[in-house]
């Protein structure tokens, strides 16, 4: 079989029959076909050029893109299989019909922020599920997120994207295709992490918001380099009214220094699941706490190099220059000794001060720290300083069953060691038992408790689907039940399920006539969505009439989505000149 010549009704390994074509890159042909064994239809990904015969790269493909298999969410498109026919390679995945971010910002520009929120929750959600199996994908950009009609996102290309890593790309289009998104430790050389996902997915915020890419150049080093170097352009000045939460996440996604991103997916979602509330919207601008660009600067000046010897071309030849050494320079030189001999002198002599005689005046005395444990935090402070002790401006809190919440557990140094006057002492203060009351969350919507349960209370949060009799009485999100119950006792990274309807809802069709906007913002309560209103004006419906919306009718509603509405309004009047006729009505 060769991957060029496949041709409708061809089967590859006598089983997935090609429908058509539906894809070129350049790494890969991707085509639609029919899985004539499990009677639905797939997208077959078949491996073109040197990357087919590339044997190392192929074996790490195939073994990746197995790894990835085992990923199951419904924000990853699902691999099904990998295999080998007739000496060409290919991944059969799950079939979306959709189409890629890129296609997106190129029809429509930039999003909305609402819209952006949405997407990049999905993305995170997907990621998040891969980080927690430590799989990184390594090539996080538009054209590998692909979206329904339904708003519902997907991840793809982990099999490639990974085993990509293992080998040097020279495909123009593939290397000008990630670059735009490359985090700078891939730049310099070094290895990925779950945190040069972030930095990409930080990238391609920007880019969703903006509808342009924040760093541009001719060729792939040029792009490279700026990665390495610049900073992200400050979106204010393409959005000055953007919340300061969301200049945040960019800020803390795109840093320079892995240290200074999120640790993983799952974070940068608990931060975006808080970043539209109003208490955020002003927050302060938040500043690194490692310095961004040490690294980047020394990896700079390496690509710098490199470049300067591709271009350049030339070896560089040692230029040994002799000097002739005459009676003269011998003189010089003894004069030099001579100079340089009382100077050493006199350091040795000052040395020697400073040792002998600057530690008895600067002596400091040794104090033993206090035992504080037990008592409120401001007279533990007072009764360290009454010993000469410095405090720690932040404190720390740890759990404890046995001190009460607000008083001291511990310091460090602790209780009962000898320091030096002026040491500074951290405190550590209770924040009270380690275990967590369950409340009633029956008809709460469980997204927003497995947030709260995650992140505050740092429990495991399982989430199972039961059947119910009227279906018609519950939304999907809706909890019904719990496990453990309501008033039960648990420790602090134990395992709550919640427990919801196992119903699939639609969206209606808001323009029968039978919806008014009221009863829209109910439906997006009701199913926790985002809705967008917008208003046009049109003499060819009634002013209030429905006339539009963003998600077809019968497709699955995805909780946390947006949707938009379109409702007509009056056209302006606008009064011509007309020439009277001479007539009146009577």
């Amino acid at each position: 079989m060769n991957e060029y010549m496949i041709m409708k009704g061809q089967k590859i390994n006598d089983r997935y029959q090609i429908i058509k074509s539906i894809g070129e890159g350049g790494m890969a042909n991707v085509y639609l076909a029919y899985d004539t064994i499990l009677d639905r239809n797939v997208a077959v990904k078949v491996l073109r050029g040197d990357l087919a015969n590339d044997e190392k790269f192929v074996r790490r493909f195939q073994r990746e893109a197995l790894s990835a298999s085992s990923l199951s969410h419904p924000n990853i498109v699902e691999v099904y299989d990998v295999g080998e026919d007739n000496g060409s390679y290919y991944i059969v995945m799950e079939y979306i019909e959709g189409k890629h971010l890129k296609e997106l910002i190129k029809k429509r520009g930039k999003l909305t922020l609402s819209e952006v929120i949405d997407i990049m929750s999905q993305i995170c959600e997907g990621l998040a599920v891969a980080h927690d199996s430590y799989i990184i994908h390594r090539d996080i950009k538009p054209q590998n997120i692909m979206i329904l009609d339904s708003g519902l996102v997907k991840i793809t290309d982990f099999g490639i994207a990974m085993a990509l890593n293992s080998t040097q790309l020279t495909q123009t289009n593939s290397v000008m295709g990630s670059v735009h998104y490359l985090p700078p430790e891939q730049a310099s050389g070094k290895g990925s992490t779950m945190q040069s996902d972030i930095y990409s997915m930080g990238i391609l915020m920007y880019e969703l918001l903006t509808g342009e890419l924040p760093f541009r150049g001719d060729n792939a080093v040029e792009i490279a380099l700026k990665q390495l170097k610049e900073p992200l352009p400050n979106i204010k000045d393409k959005i000055p009214n953007i919340p300061n939460s969301i200049v945040n996440i960019l800020k803390r996604a795109t840093a320079k220094n892995p240290k200074n991103r999120y640790a993983d997916a799952r974070e940068m979602l608990e931060d975006i699941k808080t970043a539209m509330g109003d208490s955020r919207a002003n927050e302060p601008i938040i500043e690194y706490k490692y310095p961004e660009l040490d690294d980047a600067d020394k990896s700079h000046k390496k690509i710098k190099e490199v470049k300067e010897n591709i271009e350049n071309k030339k070896s560089n030849d040692e230029v040994v220059v002799s000097k002739k050494v005459t009676e003269e320079d011998l003189k010089k030189e003894n004069k030099l000794l001579i100079v340089l001999g009382s100077i050493f002198t006199g350091i040795v002599v000052l040395v020697t001060a400073i040792c002998v005689i600057l530690p008895r005046i600067t002596s400091v005395s040794n104090v033993k720290v206090p035992d504080v444990t037990g008592i409120e935090e401001i007279k533990a402070e007072e009764k360290l300083i009454e010993e000469g002790l410095k405090i720690n401006s932040e404190l720390e809190y740890v759990s404890s069953d046995t001190i009460e919440e607000g008083k001291v557990v511990k310091t460090d140094p602790a209780a009962g060691r000898t320091v030096k006057e002026g040491t500074e002492v951290t405190i550590y203060v209770s924040s009270g038992t380690n275990s967590l009351v369950l409340e009633d969350y029956t008809g709460k919507n469980y997204i927003e408790i497995k947030a709260i349960l995650e992140s505050t209370y740092k429990m495991n949060v399982m989430v199972e689907k039961k059947t119910v009799e009227n279906p018609d009485d519950y939304s999907a999100s809706e909890i019904i039940g719990q496990s453990p119950a309501a008033g039960e006792s648990i420790e602090q990274g134990g395992t709550v399920t919640l427990y919801i309807p196992d119903i699939e809802e639609l969206y209606p069709d808001f323009t029968s006539g039978d919806y008014t906007l009221s009863a829209i913002q109910k439906f997006a309560e009701k199913y926790g969505l985002t809705l967008n209103v917008k208003y046009e004006k049109t003499s060819e419906y009634p002013a209030g009439t429905i006339i539009s919306q963003s998600r077809k009718e019968n497709t699955k509603i995805v909780t946390g989505a947006s949707f938009t509405i379109t409702i007509a309004e009056e056209p302006d009047v606008v009064e011509d000149d007309i020439e009277g006729t001479g007539e009146l009505d009577e």
